[in-house]
């Protein structure tokens, strides 16, 4: 059927080669199965554009076969007309059909193609041999023409194979088919992506119209589009096939010899999975069946790092992007019948909103001082008898049993004379009565669940991926339903402790919330959060780093103050020493205005030995800061050249300092480090760091406490946007010289609009210059 400028001859074809290496080799002894992938054929030579229509001149002979060397040899050549030719599925058309393409011409009444050559003829010609005659076609070089000659045998081609598989008898005749139609996509000069899409869809048009194939034929055909699928997606209705295989077959080793490249290749590329969903399917799919194999979640451990590469750094961006959206389509579906209940009762709203209603609530109870007082009355504890709901709701895949058990309000007991007080545990431990949720997966709702939650704690343990990981799930892209079962946030937990222990401030910045009134896996995680199931051990440690690496300490602990005392002080209340600073901070910085709170924090410090070792510190310093200001002292002081950290604190801490108003460090050692002595200065208000090695650290903690200061020099100091951004709240700045530093345009714009009263600056040698 190829005519004489067809490219490509019979090639050898093999039938072993293996297709993954490692991984294959690791699990192809556990299934038997024998290897079954063809190697990839290639065609060398010039490439061409598949034509779906262009200009060229047409010349129709009508002449019996026996005279047509006649014919081709008589003037009757020079009659040609210009035709604007389109190839459509089924035929050659013209777009003005008149003259010899009046008819357009089916593919099937094609009977052969091929270029013409021959003494005195025009050039560039190729000649359609139809039943009665020749068409013959003239273009412009050689290029044009035999991208006409290949385009018209590619769709006469094509046009036949979907004739012969769309009526198959013998399945063993279909299979060579495919191998030839295969094989013919390969070895095509014609480069497109049409040329690769076009076998794939007749093969998914063939299975889906022939539900009746053996396991052994669908297999068979798999193999043999295999290497076509090697640098092309399947089309939806053979994603929807190859799904099926892998929930069907999970061990079969067509999942890991011919799917595999294929997942891998969609997880590499930049793929809108809003528009290919079922891509995304197949992914999941594949991912579950390399979980059903017998070494498990290690065959899926080992897929993930395939991915990620032998490297440190991922060498593809799209990967992780493209798992996490797999694992979370994967995790919705497993709550997605309960979403779409139709069930509108009182208790499944309360489960979709993931909280109490509003009329099911207790009060707040306030927290009461522990030294007692003559207005207390005693009051007798009562206790009514509690009412229980219970709803259950059964679905093919889940069964949700909701139990709330709405209780009275309990009354503190105390007595008018000093001898008893209100308890502080018993204060603290009082909260709003929670709705205790136990919702029940199916059995392969909950594999699919542990084996997607198992593959974000894998991504987690890679530190390249850890800060975007970190920042898509930020927002909590989880449905309620999941943040309401135990097991999913119990696993998870695993994934925002390496957020909250990891040491860059992209990575544990994303525990906090996206924006205000949004709760964050800070929130979630924290005692009193749907999340916690640790009595606030994780909540600590994301304090912890917070505190560590957050320049707005002050907003940080008023937060604190505001939504999540209670915890802090009954966590200190247990000795958790974060929690212990946390508290004494507060006092420290004047977070808490109501004495009677602070007496209570002050109680809580006393409670424990390391919380009163704190609090006697908090206070020296405290005593300190007051003879400071009491005493005075001199109001100017000049550091020499080569002075450190430890030689500024020493001098701080010889004598009173509490009249100082102009110090200058000038080409000195000194760091970040001393602005914790720097901020003990009440009374300063000129500073000079001038050529010093102090940076963005220590410029945050002095424009949250020096904030009378007037005069600041930071010439060639290390200081960047990040922390000059912080002066912001310094008021009171009057000149601020910022020569030689990495200051940008942007942020001394911000600075000038937020610091009314400065009036001489020095940018000098910045981008802001």
């Amino acid at each position: 059927m190829d005519g004489t400028g067809g490219a490509g001859g019979p090639r050898q074809m093999e039938e072993s080669k293996p297709l993954l290496g490692e991984m294959s080799a690791t699990e192809g002894s556990k299934t038997g199965a024998a290897r079954c992938r063809r190697p990839l054929l290639h065609c060398h030579g010039m490439r061409y554009k598949l034509l779906q229509e262009g200009d060229i001149q047409v010349c129709v002979i009508r002449h019996p076969r026996t005279f047509l060397s006649k014919i081709l040899t008589s003037k009757f050549l020079r009659r040609w007309e210009p035709h604007h030719l389109s190839l459509a599925e089924n035929s050659l058309a013209s777009a003005t059909p008149t003259g010899y393409m009046e008819n357009s011409i089916s593919y099937s009444a094609i009977e052969d193609v091929q270029l013409l050559s021959w003494e005195n003829a025009p050039k560039y010609c190729l000649q359609l041999t139809i039943p009665g005659g020749t068409v013959l076609l003239q273009a412009a070089n050689s290029y044009l023409r035999d991208q006409w000659f290949h385009s018209l045998q590619w769709k006469k081609k094509i046009y036949k194979y979907k004739k012969v598989l769309s009526n198959p008898s013998r399945w063993e005749v279909v299979l060579k088919e495919i191998r030839t139609l295969v094989d013919m996509a390969l070895t095509s000069p014609l480069q497109d992506d049409s040329i690769h899409q076009a076998p794939l869809e007749i093969v998914s048009k063939l299975l889906s119209e022939n539900s009746i194939l053996t396991t052994q034929d669908h297999e068979s055909i798999i193999v043999a589009i295999a290497p076509l699928l090697e640098n092309n997606h399947p089309p939806p209705d053979l994603c929807e096939f190859f799904c099926k295989h892998c929930r069907e077959r999970p061990r079969s080793m067509v999942v890991i010899e011919v799917f595999t490249p294929v997942v891998q290749r969609i997880l590499k590329h930049n793929m809108d999975f809003g528009k290919c969903p079922r891509l995304r399917l197949f992914t999941q799919e594949y991912i579950l069946a390399l979980n059903e194999l017998n070494a498990g979640m290690e065959v899926v451990k080992k897929f993930i790092h395939s991915m990620h590469g032998p490297t440190g750094q991922c060498p593809h961006p799209r990967v992780l992007p493209n798992l996490v959206a797999v694992c979370l389509a994967a995790i919705y579906s497993c709550y997605e019948e309960f979403i779409n209940s139709r069930d509108n009762s009182p208790s499944l709203k309360e489960i979709r909103n993931g909280c109490q209603q509003q009329c099911d609530r207790k009060p707040n109870l306030p927290l009461r001082l522990l030294h007692t007082s003559p207005d207390l009355v005693s009051q007798e504890a009562t206790l009514t008898e509690s009412r229980l709901k219970s709803v259950i709701v059964t679905s093919n895949e889940i069964h949700v049993e909701v139990e709330r058990n709405n209780t009275t309000n309990q009354k503190m007991t105390a007595n008018v004379s000093n001898d008893s007080e209100p308890n502080l545990i018993d204060c603290l431990m009082v909260s709003p009565t929670c709705s205790t949720m136990s919702i029940e997966l199916s059995a392969q709702a909950d594999r699919i669940l542990g084996c997607y939650v198992e593959i974000l704690k894998m991504l987690s343990d890679y530190d390249d991926w850890r800060p975007a990981l970190a920042s898509l799930l930020q927002p909590i892209p989880f449905p309620k339903e999941a943040l309401a079962h135990e097991k999913f946030t119990k696993e998870l937990k695993y994934v925002i402790q390496r957020f909250a222990e990891d040491p860059r401030q992209e990575v544990h910045s994303c525990l906090l919330s996206v924006r205000a009134g949004k709760d964050g896996w800070f929130q979630l995680y924290s005692p009193g959060g749907v999340a916690c199931d640790d009595d606030g051990e994780l909540f600590a440690s994301m304090v912890h780093i917070l505190m560590g690496s957050c320049y707005k300490t002050k907003k940080f602990l008023l937060s604190l103050a505001e939504n999540k005392l209670g915890p802090c002080m009954l966590l200190a209340l247990r000795g958790n020493q974060t929690m212990v600073e946390i508290l004494c901070l507060m006092l420290e910085y004047n977070i808490i205005d109501n004495n009677d709170t602070q007496l209570q924090i002050i109680s809580t410090l006393e409670s424990t030995d390391v919380g009163k070792r704190m609090y006697e510190q908090l206070c020296d310093r405290q005593r300190e800061l007051k003879e400071l200001q009491r005493k005075g002292g001199p109001t100017r002081l000049t550091l020499p050249s080569k002075s450190t950290d430890a030689d500024l604190a020493r001098l701080l801490s010889s004598g009173s300092f509490g009249n100082l108003e102009n110090l200058s460090l000038a080409f000195t050692n000194v760091t970040s480090a001393c602005a914790e002595h720097l901020i003990k200065l009440p009374s300063l208000k000129q500073l000079n760091l001038w050529s010093t090695q102090f940076g963005d650290a220590g410029l945050r903690l002095l424009s949250e406490h020096l904030t009378m200061l007037q005069v600041l020099n930071l010439c060639e100091t290390p200081v960047t946007d990040a922390g000059l951004l912080a002066l912001s709240s310094m008021k009171s700045l009057c000149s601020l010289n910022m020569n030689s530093t990495k200051l940008s345009a942007d942020t001394y714009e911000d600075l000038k609009a937020k610091l009314p009263n400065l009036k001489e600056v020095d940018v000098r040698y910045t981008e802001a210059w």
